[in-house]
């Protein structure tokens, strides 16, 4: 190598040192080094759902709002801008999820609407060794009991639940030999669209143990509820990376279109609502590393598998809790509102398949 050419690579070197390396992109992404939420202080996020779609006559647009008030989350304002020609935001009266319900007129050239929601959460902790006298809606406690469209809480549900609660002395111990039966026997299908259709039923006979978060997380509510343990899915959105490293569990982008995610809590007394989430434990056996690990012992596992029994990470917003949801304008019922939805004079748009919908959402810490 000639003097010139070393004095030029030096140049070149020195060059690329001072560039400084972007987010996500240069930089790798931290390895996990256990997992183990601890209560924290308060984290504000910008959520935008835009939507976009080519005229197709009337058309309609249902967004999710994240609409959860908790001691875990917290919302600090909701607006839309667009060119519908009716928008409002509205409250199934059976279900309790809040939406953006946008009409548009069939003249109009590309309707158009976006939601921004600002929103607050933090991580939510157990203490096992507190209790307190926690109260809650006797009516609350009731809808958590109760059935739904997809989670039927006879046969073959009510049998499987009462198997796996046999000698159980407390609702703890219930909660406790269902999560690990669901962990130990069930899987995350890679195959199942979305986060999966949430037939329980189905998850017990025809899926094969298998599925997503809506099939999985919704089992574990559905055994608990046939266990006479007060239950309920939280349908929601990863919306940051987890701190912990663990690439399953986090939003690692600011595209966040994909990212739903639902979770579970049930009712324990002298606890209140405590967190659960047996379905992320099944993913980070099926999917954090190339290799499908079967032994929730693993050490990349135990951690999770031990920490998502109370507590879950604040990089995640909740949209609601609700089941068998209505529309307004619409016929029929969803079984559950965590995507965005839209009807135009062809039908019904497919709510998992975001870029022929079309909408795009975007996640950012303020």
């Amino acid at each position: 190598m000639t003097r010139t050419n070393r004095r030029n690579l030096l140049k070149l070197g020195l060059a690329a040192a001072a560039v400084p390396a972007l987010p996500g992109l240069l930089r790798a992404a931290p390895k996990p080094r256990g997992f183990a939420p601890a209560a924290s202080g308060w984290r504000s996020f910008e959520l935008r759902s835009q939507v976009r779609l080519a005229a197709q006559g009337a058309t309609q647009v249902w967004l999710p709002v994240p609409a959860v008030e908790t001691e875990y989350q917290r919302s600090l304002d909701h607006s839309f801008t667009g060119n519908a020609s009716e928008a409002a935001f509205v409250t199934d009266p059976a279900s309790g999820a809040r939406m953006l319900h946008a009409r548009f007129d069939p003249s109009t050239a590309e309707p158009t609407v976006e939601l921004v929601s600002r929103i607050q959460t933090r991580n939510r902790v157990v203490d096992w060794n507190r209790t307190s006298d926690v109260q809650e809606d006797p009516a609350v406690l009731e809808a958590a009991l109760k059935g739904s469209s997809l989670k039927p809480l006879d046969g073959v549900v009510l049998e499987r639940a009462r198997e796996i609660t046999q000698g159980a002395a407390s609702d703890r111990e219930k909660i406790a030999a269902i999560y690990a039966w669901i962990v130990t026997n069930c899987h995350r299908n890679l195959d199942t669209p979305g986060c999966g259709p949430g037939d329980i039923q189905a998850t017990l006979t025809s899926a094969g143990l298998g599925g997503k978060c809506a099939d999985l997380n919704g089992l574990f509510v559905g055994l608990a509820r046939a266990s006479g343990v007060p239950a309920r899915d939280i349908y929601g959105l990863r919306v940051a990376p987890s701190a912990f490293g663990y690439k399953q569990f986090g939003a690692n982008s600011p595209d966040v279109t994909g990212a739903q995610h639902c979770r579970a809590e049930v009712w324990l007394a002298g606890h209140g609502w405590v967190a659960m989430d047996p379905a992320d434990v099944l993913k980070v056996m099926r999917a954090e590393t190339d290799r499908w690990i079967k032994d929730p012992a693993d050490p990349l596992v135990a951690p999770v598998n031990a920490a998502l029994f109370g507590n879950w990470e604040g990089n995640w917003l909740a949209y609601n809790s609700a089941s068998d949801v209505t529309l307004p304008g619409a016929d029929g019922a969803l079984p559950f509102l965590m995507y965005p939805q839209g009807l135009n004079a062809q039908g019904r748009l497919n709510e998992l398949d975001a870029k022929a919908f079309s909408y795009a959402m975007t996640a950012q810490e303020v």
